[in-house]
């Protein structure tokens, strides 16, 4: 077959590492690639396989092995072609099949949501990552590929996906050691979320670039004879600071971009460790260190493996700059982290050197912790804040140093040595002081934990005092196992009063049938089980009666449309004897014609309102949803007529509703303020606001708003119909 460029650089590439390399298998997986992907189109209007074979590229770039390679052009081929991951292990083998599995998205799932949805693909790569680092690797570099060509989707699609890259795979990337990939990262999603101040602080730093770049050749040239004339061979560049972390600093430190003190740095690497330490002393022979800016992370690497001297200076004419110094090998740890140590070793029957083991003790700590985490959005809430805390280092009486997440206490510590001294401590000393055990540990306090010679047990307020999953992990376990019966008993109260809560009855929703599946999702062998994490909390009670009135209901339908037409049905009910007991409507304020307690909600694409023309339409497992009859989706739904149902609005409907205004303009500068100030004066609740200007300077404005009647809505309408330069006013329908 007839390879791309784009792949011939690629074999090319390794091919020019080692000369022995077998690339038949990744040929093989190029061209499976190319025609599943065959006639796919990414949104810039690229053929898609374009995407699979930058990744790949990417990957070899960062000297991962063969698997992660192919892996990599392979990773999109079962989640968006018919391939299977079967056929996938069958043609390329167990190892490769299990990259490519844990960064496939899983399929549509039952009783989720599309958040749901998307924690639990997050958990199951977490989890994949646990047992292989390649897994996270693989796609951190798919999204970083991704946000490169952020531009081609819409607005909203640009928004989602920076803010999730930005809470999820730019600390993962941090956490990882691979310092390019986060900084990139970051740098795009501060593109795409804070646009203006992207743009101006791209300006500033543009203005000053060339005297900057001068000032910063003037100190490497000056360094540079001092080591030569000491006999220490060294590389030395300037090194810029990427744009997110001098706006994080602005914004946090309240400066200016004149008052960052690292924004001018140089970076000197040289060949031992020794020569770093000499370098160091020969830097501050030169210029004045600045007090209490000098960092260690040779003799005090970081968590994900970072090992470098950082020391901020005054150099010429006041000017402070910051000097990075570190090993060739250090150098390559800080660029692509993990992937610098991802070396097989001959003979090890798991692939992997138990060097390479030990740095990741860390990853697998962090993701043994939330194994216990039965809920997936619990998981990944607690997840990431794992990853995004900064950490403290402190030391046990014999001199061990323990790493723990900025604002833990003396708990967090106890756990951190082991679960037993965790559950038998009863008071903490603090280099040689009594402390409470809420106080936050600071790096370089010397902790002592005080034990009982009973296991007593954690106190459940520590939930609230810990800061490490882990220790509030290691606490929940105790409570679930040490206190089972209790926390059972007090998960059929909360049963209970959360489903007369809702108008129901036990055995209307506590059906075997619909609890399996949800024992079966949470991974409990029993139902007393999940009493167990209700009653603990750890799982909300109220979520597991969402799922089953969603199956309450969804038989409920079941059974009305057991005749052959439930719209000819429902025309019979229509006719019928007019002294039929009165219908109740739903708390939305709606009558569903010939259905009684039945789940409602008004359709978030066109949030009618009470005076709105109404159509209900049955959905899979959530009810009747209510739409606006002028909404596009409904045109779709005409196709499924045995689910469309006659709903109308009951003469006393609820206090409040949600609307969704769009406002487009010219012109007017001023028409944030004035719409604001228009809202403030009709009293109506406004409930979030999003402006933009598009490339033809047509001012756009999002409104949700809050209004208790229609004529409220109607009124604010016609007023911003009235302003000057709005061109056109109209619910939005999603």
């Amino acid at each position: 077959m007839e390879y791309s460029e784009q792949f011939q650089k690629l074999t090319a590439s390794l091919k020019a590492r080692n000369p022995d390399t077998d690339t038949s298998l990744l040929e093989k997986a190029y061209a499976l690639a190319n025609e599943k992907h065959n006639g796919q189109k990414r949104k810039s209007g690229e053929p898609f396989i374009i995407h699979p074979v930058a990744v790949a590229s990417m990957l070899a770039d960062m000297d991962m092995d063969m698997p992660s390679v192919i892996a990599g052009m392979l990773h999109d081929v079962v989640e968006d072609t018919d391939v299977t991951i079967d056929e996938i292990r069958e043609q390329f083998g167990t190892e490769i099949a299990y990259l490519v599995d844990g960064v496939t998205k899983l399929k549509r799932l039952p009783t989720s949501t599309k958040e749901e949805l998307q924690n639990e693909n997050l958990r199951k790569m977490f989890l994949s990552m646990a047992s292989d680092i390649r897994v996270i690797v693989i796609k951190l570099v798919d999204r970083l590929h991704n946000m490169r060509t952020l531009q081609y989707v819409n607005t909203d699609s640009q928004i989602t996906k920076a803010r999730e890259t930005l809470e999820i795979y730019t600390p993962l990337a941090h956490r990882l050691g691979m310092t390019k990939i986060k900084w990139e990262l970051e740098d795009l999603c501060f593109k795409y979320l804070e646009p203006e101040a992207y743009s101006s602080l791209v300006t500033q730093i543009s203005q000053r670039r060339d005297q900057q770049e001068a000032y910063i050749a003037k100190v490497l040239e000056a360094i540079k004879v001092r080591l030569d004339e000491a006999g220490i061979k060294a590389f030395l560049d300037g090194r810029p600071k990427h744009l997110y972390s001098i706006h994080k600093k602005m914004i946090v430190q309240n400066k200016t971009l004149n008052q960052i003190y690292d924004l001018l740095a140089i970076r000197v690497i040289v060949d031992t460790v020794q020569e770093c330490y000499t370098v160091l002393g020969i830097i501050h022979e030169m210029y004045t260190p600045m007090p209490g800016r000098f960092k260690d992370y040779i003799a005090m690497p970081k968590p994900n493996m970072y090992q470098s001297l950082h020391t901020t200076l005054i150099g010429p004419d006041g000017k402070p700059f910051e000097a990075q110094i570190r090993t060739w090998e250090m150098h390559k740890t800080a660029e692509i982290g993990i992937a610098a140590h991802w070396k097989y070793k001959e003979g090890d029957k798991n692939g992997r050197g138990s060097d390479y083991d030990g740095k990741l003790e860390w990853v697998r700590n962090l993701l043994d912790n939330q194994k216990e985490v039965e809920d997936p959005d619990d998981f990944v809430e607690t997840f990431k804040m794992d990853l995004f805390t900064d950490e403290v280092f402190v030391f046990t009486p014999k001199g061990d140093v323990k790493c723990l997440p900025k604002g833990s206490t003396p708990i967090d510590f106890a756990y951190a040595i082991h679960s037993a001294v965790g559950n038998r401590m009863i008071g903490a000393k603090v280099n040689g002081e009594i402390k409470p055990l809420n106080y936050r540990l600071r790096t370089g306090d010397f902790v002592e934990i005080i034990t009982s010679q009973s296991n007593h047990g954690p106190s459940r307020d520590w939930l609230n005092i810990v800061k490490s999953s882990e220790a509030k992990s290691k606490i929940r376990q105790w409570f679930k196992k040490e206190c089972r019966d209790e926390n059972i008993e007090r998960g059929k109260d909360i049963i209970e009063r959360e489903l007369k809560k809702h108008g129901y009855k036990h055995d209307q929703l506590m059906k075997p049938e619909w609890l399996e599946p949800i024992l079966k999702k949470y991974k409990f062998s029993s139902y007393d089980d999940l009493l167990n994490v209700i009653g603990f909390g750890e799982i909300s009670a109220q979520k597991i009666i969402n799922i089953l009135r969603d199956e309450y209901n969804r038989s409920q339908a079941a059974m009305q449309s057991g005749k052959d037409d439930l719209l000819s049905k429902l025309d019979v009910q229509k006719n019928a004897k007019k002294d039929r007991p009165k219908q109740h409507a739903s708390d939305n304020g709606i009558i569903v014609k010939g259905i009684e307690n039945c789940l409602v909600r008004l359709s978030r694409c066109c949030n009618p309102v009470p005076g709105d023309s109404i159509v209900g339409y049955i959905t899979k497992g959530r009810g009747v949803s209510v739409h606006r009859t002028d909404c596009p989706n409904v045109i779709a739904m005409n196709e499924e007529e045995n689910r469309i149902i006659d709903v109308r609005w009951a003469d006393t409907v609820r206090s409040s509703y949600i609307v969704d205004i769009s406002i487009k303009a010219v012109g007017n500068t001023n028409l944030l303020l004035q719409i604001a100030k228009l809202i403030a004066e009709s009293k109506l609740p406004m409930k979030a606001i999003n402006a933009r200007t598009t490339r033809d300077n047509y001012e756009l404005i999002d409104l949700t708003i809050e209004i208790t009647d229609r004529s409220d809505l109607d009124k604010l309408v016609k007023k911003i119909k009235a302003m000057d330069n709005v061109e056109e006013v109209s619910r939005t329908v999603k």
